[in-house]
């Protein structure tokens, strides 16, 4: 709207405005990775063309900002784990970060088997059992790749380090030249100084005096709660997106056919991309519920349509083509550089939609949803 009116183009406002990396918002939000400008040309790249237009076709935009590295609402933002390895090198990672279908237990699980050299199927991941896990403030604010996460991977850098000093004493090697992968503990081009990590780990076991591996790590970021002004660099680093949509509008019904979906976003890393991309593709769909038929009707505070006849979910049926690039960042406080990036696929679906209906036939629906009735009252109201 502001570039309608400043004639301005809608794309060019969003580069002159975007933040930047190192800028320090007047919110007091501190941006550390951001990738919106590629972001931005991605969907200009996949939606936006030239010449003239199809009769009731447009094509919207929005962009967002979210917290991506943890969100102190609370005094503490942190999350616990404890890690405990066997002598066949398999792994038991007690985590407070809770899975509940975003695949937390596969990023953790990932974490922890990149870091000590060992497979995915080596590691079992235990959480949601407040009895044994640690502590973890919950499964909110797309936090969990990232704090949760971080708890993974500090555990697993603890028992790392003794993994790597006794291997040094194990194989005579100074403790630098070791590496750990493929279940493997060795100095590159040296194959008389390699070992199974599951045999090392016997040799610890019954060495003199024993040992086991295990370690713990908290991590609570070094974010800040936002004072009564509503100030304060609240989350560790922050996602970025945007949201491209194609719609078709039946100007005789009222109804809106979304055509092409493009959802860009800044990830930091993406650690385990099939995972992202079904985040997103859920998030989207979630979005087209909100913007164009899910509503709660209240009278007199009473729930009117308490059932899915009458408040209509997206289902699978409704799915529609969406294209989800990903840009990495390579976020310098994110494990291995991974941003949080749940909630932000769905965060600009409904303004996205909105300003394509308004390209489609000039009509500006500023309520949701967007359903048929609002569009033919818009376009009686427009045609006087």
């Amino acid at each position: 709207m502001l570039a309608e009116k400043a004639g301005i183009d809608r794309i060019e406002i969003r580069r002159i405005n975007q933040n930047q990396p190192g800028d320090t918002t007047p919110q007091g939000v501190k941006i550390t990775t951001c990738g919106l400008a590629q972001c931005i040309d991605e969907v200009e790249k996949e939606l936006i063309t030239k010449g003239p237009k199809e009769k009731g076709v447009g094509v919207g935009l929005a962009s967002l900002i979210h917290v991506g590295g943890g969100a102190r609402i609370y005094k503490s933002d942190g999350c616990g784990a404890i890690l405990k390895m066997d002598d066949y090198g398999k792994v038991d990672i007690f985590t407070g970060g809770t899975d509940m279908g975003q695949g937390l237990d596969n990023i953790t699980a990932q974490i922890v088997a990149e870091e000590l050299g060992l497979l995915v199927e080596d590691i079992n991941v235990v959480h949601s059992d407040t009895d044994v896990c640690p502590w973890d403030v919950g499964a909110h604010a797309s936090r969990s790749t990232f704090v949760a996460g971080n708890a993974a991977l500090g555990a697993a850098k603890k028992v790392k380090k003794k993994l790597l000093k006794f291997g040094a004493k194990i194989l005579d090697a100074e403790v630098e030249d070791l590496v750990l992968r493929d279940r493997l503990i060795f100095v590159p081009n040296n194959p008389e100084k390699s070992m199974a990590i599951g045999k090392l780990l016997r040799k610890a076991h019954f060495s003199p005096g024993g040992t086991m591996l295990m370690a713990d790590h908290f991590y609570d970021p070094l974010n800040e709660n936002m004072g009564r002004d509503f100030k304060g660099n609240m989350s560790m680093t922050y996602a970025f997106g945007v949201h491209g949509v194609k719609v078709k509008v039946d100007e005789e019904t009222g109804k809106v056919q979304v055509l092409d979906y493009v959802a860009a976003h800044d990830v930091g890393r993406a650690i385990n991309p099939l995972l992202l991309e079904g985040q997103v593709y859920g998030g989207v769909i979630m979005g087209l519920g909100y913007a164009l038929t899910e509503e709660v009707v209240l009278r007199k505070g009473e729930n009117m349509n308490a059932n899915f006849r009458d408040y209509k979910l997206f289902t699978a049926k409704d799915a529609v083509s969406i294209k989800a690039p990903v840009i990495e960042t390579d976020d310098k406080d994110g494990p291995f550089g991974a941003k949080g990036i749940g909630e932000p696929g769905c965060v600009p679906t409904a303004p996205a939609v909105a300003n394509a209906v308004y390209d489609a036939i000039g009509v500006r629906i500023k309520d949701l949803p967007i359903t048929p009735e609002k569009i033919l009252a818009g376009l009686k109201k427009k045609k006087g």
